[in-house]
Protein backbone atom coordinates (compact mmCIF):
# COMPACT_ATOMS: atom_id res chain seq x y z
CA UNK A 1 0.00 0.00 0.00
CA UNK A 2 1.32 3.77 -1.20
CA UNK A 3 2.06 6.48 1.59
CA UNK A 4 -0.28 8.96 0.66
CA UNK A 5 -0.68 12.51 2.04
CA UNK A 6 -3.69 11.69 4.18
CA UNK A 7 -1.43 9.69 5.89
CA UNK A 8 -0.46 10.96 9.79
CA UNK A 9 3.43 10.03 10.99
CA UNK A 10 2.75 7.90 14.34
CA UNK A 11 4.53 10.84 16.09
CA UNK A 12 2.56 13.24 14.95
CA UNK A 13 -0.77 11.30 15.92
CA UNK A 14 0.66 10.85 19.27
CA UNK A 15 0.79 14.31 19.55
CA UNK A 16 -2.41 15.02 18.07
CA UNK A 17 -4.22 12.94 20.65
CA UNK A 18 -2.39 14.05 23.47
CA UNK A 19 -3.69 17.39 23.33
CA UNK A 20 -7.03 16.42 22.36
CA UNK A 21 -6.31 14.50 26.03
CA UNK A 22 -5.20 17.50 27.55
CA UNK A 23 -8.37 19.89 26.44
CA UNK A 24 -10.89 16.65 27.47
CA UNK A 25 -10.31 18.01 31.25
CA UNK A 26 -12.23 20.78 32.39
CA UNK A 27 -10.23 22.29 34.89
CA UNK A 28 -7.48 22.83 31.96
CA UNK A 29 -10.20 24.25 29.51
CA UNK A 30 -10.75 26.92 32.09
CA UNK A 31 -6.99 27.74 32.88
CA UNK A 32 -6.55 27.91 29.25
CA UNK A 33 -9.32 29.82 28.40
CA UNK A 34 -8.55 32.28 31.09
CA UNK A 35 -4.58 32.39 29.93
CA UNK A 36 -5.76 33.25 25.96
CA UNK A 37 -7.46 36.33 27.42
CA UNK A 38 -4.58 37.59 29.59
CA UNK A 39 -1.50 36.55 31.33
CA UNK A 40 -1.88 35.19 34.84
CA UNK A 41 -0.02 33.84 38.04
CA UNK A 42 -0.61 30.49 39.46
CA UNK A 43 -2.58 32.58 42.36
CA UNK A 44 -3.87 34.63 40.26
CA UNK A 45 -5.57 31.64 38.21
CA UNK A 46 -7.02 30.24 41.67
CA UNK A 47 -8.29 33.15 42.60
CA UNK A 48 -10.30 34.23 39.20
CA UNK A 49 -11.55 30.54 38.62
CA UNK A 50 -11.99 29.42 42.55
CA UNK A 51 -9.32 26.60 43.01
CA UNK A 52 -7.22 25.41 44.98
CA UNK A 53 -3.89 27.00 44.39
CA UNK A 54 -2.27 23.16 44.37
CA UNK A 55 -4.82 22.42 41.93
CA UNK A 56 -3.57 24.80 39.46
CA UNK A 57 0.27 23.80 40.10
CA UNK A 58 -1.12 20.81 39.17
CA UNK A 59 -2.74 21.30 36.21
CA UNK A 60 -0.21 23.98 35.10
CA UNK A 61 2.37 21.37 34.81
CA UNK A 62 0.65 18.92 32.93
CA UNK A 63 -0.25 21.68 30.41
CA UNK A 64 3.27 22.97 30.35
CA UNK A 65 4.25 19.11 29.89
CA UNK A 66 2.48 19.22 26.87
CA UNK A 67 3.94 22.32 25.02
CA UNK A 68 0.29 24.30 25.12
CA UNK A 69 1.56 27.46 27.71
CA UNK A 70 5.19 28.56 29.03
CA UNK A 71 6.11 30.72 31.31
CA UNK A 72 8.25 33.88 32.72
CA UNK A 73 9.83 34.95 35.82
CA UNK A 74 8.75 38.33 37.22
CA UNK A 75 11.18 38.22 40.58
CA UNK A 76 9.51 35.76 42.62
CA UNK A 77 6.73 35.19 40.59
CA UNK A 78 6.04 32.87 37.33
CA UNK A 79 3.30 34.10 34.57
CA UNK A 80 1.74 32.06 32.53
CA UNK A 81 0.53 32.52 29.03
CA UNK A 82 -0.24 30.20 25.69
CA UNK A 83 2.60 28.69 24.18
CA UNK A 84 0.86 29.89 20.65
CA UNK A 85 -2.19 30.34 19.35
CA UNK A 86 -3.26 26.80 17.43
CA UNK A 87 -4.86 25.89 20.90
CA UNK A 88 -6.39 29.08 21.04
CA UNK A 89 -8.19 28.01 17.53
CA UNK A 90 -8.73 24.41 18.50
CA UNK A 91 -10.46 25.76 21.57
CA UNK A 92 -12.41 28.20 20.68
CA UNK A 93 -13.92 26.35 17.83
CA UNK A 94 -14.72 23.45 20.07
CA UNK A 95 -16.28 26.19 22.76
CA UNK A 96 -18.50 27.77 19.70
CA UNK A 97 -19.48 24.51 18.49
CA UNK A 98 -20.94 23.90 22.13
CA UNK A 99 -22.79 26.80 21.75
CA UNK A 100 -24.05 26.17 18.77
CA UNK A 101 -25.11 22.51 19.55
Amino acid sequence: MSNHNYDLHEETLDKTTQTFKALSDPTRVRILHLLFHKECSVNEIAKTLGLQQSTVSHQLRYLKQQRLIKCRRHKTTLYYSPEDHHIFHLLNQAIEHAKHI
